[in-house]
C-alpha cells in the first residue's frame, strides 16, 4: 500500500483559515474517490503568532517542513502587524530556506467567471507564468546612507546567477513540453534586455543557450512592459512565460484581474528537485474584513489543492478537482466576488465536492 501523503498546513490569518477548511473538505472527498491515503500536521505560523511571541518563523521550522511531501497555506495577513513582516519573515523566508526557486501561476478564466477583457472568453485566456522565486531584488541586498537626512541614498540590489537562471528557465521548457498546448508549443522569456543590460543580458544569453535542446518549443521574447500590453489585447497569443523574480510578481497579479480576480487565483512554490518540498496558496491574502461572515470565495484555495495534487503524485486527483470547480463556476456562482456569489463558503465547497 502507499504510503499516506503527508501534508503540512498553515491556515495562516483572516479568511485563510476558512478557505483552507474549504481545501481540506475536498481533498477528504477526493481522496476516498480516488484512493489514496494523506495525513495533515497543522501550525498555526501568522500574525496571531507573530503578536503573541515575536515569532515569524520560528526557529527549526524549515527544518520541519521538510519532512512533509508538502505544504498547503491558506493566507497571511494580520491588520494589527506591520506589512512586510510576515511576507518577509515567513512567506519569503520559507521560499529561500526551501530553496522554491519556481514560482508557478497559471492563468486561466474559468468558464462562467466574468472577464474584465471585453470579448475575451476561457478559449482565450489560458496559460501559464513560471517566475524565478529566490533572486532578483528579493535577494535582500542593500542599504542605506545617512538615513533620514536630507542626504540619504538607498540602494536595492538585483541579484542574478546562471544556475538560478538556467534551473529556472530549464524547468520552464520541460513544463512547456508537457504542457503540450494543442496550438503549439512556445515559451516566452519576459525581460528587460534593453535597458536592464547585465542582469537580463545573463538571462537572454542563459534563455538561448537552453533552447537548443528544446528544439520543439518556439523560443520567445517580449520587453515587460509590451508583454503587459499584449496579455490584455491578445491573451490568447501565449503558452507558457517564463520571467524574473520582480517582474514575474508585477504580471501574475496583472493575469490575475484577467482571469476574473484573486479570488480564484492560485499558485505554487515550487523546489522541483528530489527530495524538495512545495508550498500551495491562494493568492487572496487574508482579508480580514470578510472573517467569519462564510462570504469569502473559496475556489481559489481548492484550486491550489487541485495544483498540490497535481505536483505531489496524485494528477488525476488534481485534474478532477480542477474539473469540478469549472463546473461550479461555469453553471452555479453568480460572481466570484465576497458576498455575491449566490452561496456562502461552505456551499462552495460542497458544490464542488458535488461535483467531483
Amino acid at each position: 500500500m502507499a504510503s499516506p501523503l503527508k501534508l503540512a498546513v498553515i491556515p495562516g490569518d483572516g479568511t485563510g483559515p476558512e478557505v483552507t477548511a474549504e481545501a481540506l473538505k475536498v481533498l477528504a472527498a477526493i481522496a476516498k474517490l480516488e484512493g489514496f491515503t494523506y495525513e495533515t500536521t497543522t501550525f498555526d505560523w501568522g500574525g496571531e503568532r507573530y503578536l503573541k511571541t515575536g515569532e515569524t518563523l520560528p526557529a527549526g521550522g524549515a527544518d520541519e517542513l521538510r519532512k512533509f511531501d508538502a505544504i498547503y497555506l491558506g493566507a497571511v495577513g494580520h491588520p494589527d502587524v506591520k506589512p512586510g513582516i510576515l511576507e518577509k519573515g515567513l512567506l519569503l523566508e520559507l521560499r529561500f530556506q526551501l530553496d522554491q526557486y519556481v514560482n508557478l501561476r497559471p492563468v486561466k478564466l474559468f468558464p462562467g467567471v466574468e472577464c474584465p477583457l471585453v470579448g475575451k472568453g476561457p478559449e482565450h485566456i489560458d496559460f501559464v507564468v513560471v517566475r524565478e522565486n529566490t533572486e532578483d531584488m528579493y535577494a535582500g541586498i542593500g542599504g542605506w546612507l545617512k538615513k533620514h537626512t536630507a542626504d540619504e541614498v538607498a540602494t536595492q540590489t538585483a541579484v542574478y546567477t546562471r544556475k538560478g537562471c538556467e534551473r529556472v528557465i530549464r524547468w520552464a521548457f520541460d513544463y512547456t513540453m508537457k504542457r503540450n498546448n494543442p496550438k503549439g508549443k512556445m515559451l516566452t522569456l519576459v525581460a528587460k534586455t534593453n535597458v536592464l543590460t547585465y542582469g537580463h543580458d545573463l538571462w537572454w544569453r542563459t534563455f538561448q543557450d537552453v533552447a537548443k535542446d528544446y528544439p520543439e518549443v518556439k523560443a520567445d521574447y517580449n520587453h515587460v512592459d509590451a508583454c503587459c500590453m499584449w496579455m490584455v489585447k491578445n491573451p490568447e497569443y501565449y503558452d507558457v512565460i517564463v520571467t524574473t523574480n520582480m517582474f514575474g510578481d508585477i504580471i501574475t497579479d496583472l493575469g490575475a484581474m484577467i482571469q476574473g480576480g484573486l479570488g480564484v487565483a492560485s499558485g505554487g512554490n515550487i523546489n522541483p528537485d528530489k527530495g524538495g518540498v512545495s508550498m500551495y496558496e491562494p493568492m487572496g491574502g487574508s482579508a480580514p474584513k470578510y472573517t467569519g461572515q462564510n462570504v469569502i470565495n473559496p475556489i481559489a484555495a481548492i484550486a491550489a489543492m487541485s495544483m498540490l495534487l497535481e505536483h505531489s503524485g496524485q494528477p488525476k486527483a488534481g485534474a478532477r478537482v480542477m474539473d469540478a470547480i469549472q463546473k461550479v463556476t461555469g453553471t452555479k456562482m453568480k460572481s466570484q466576488n465576497a458576498g455575491k456569489m449566490g452561496y456562502g463558503t461552505k456551499e462552495v465547497g460542497d458544490l464542488v465536492i458535488a461535483h467531483l
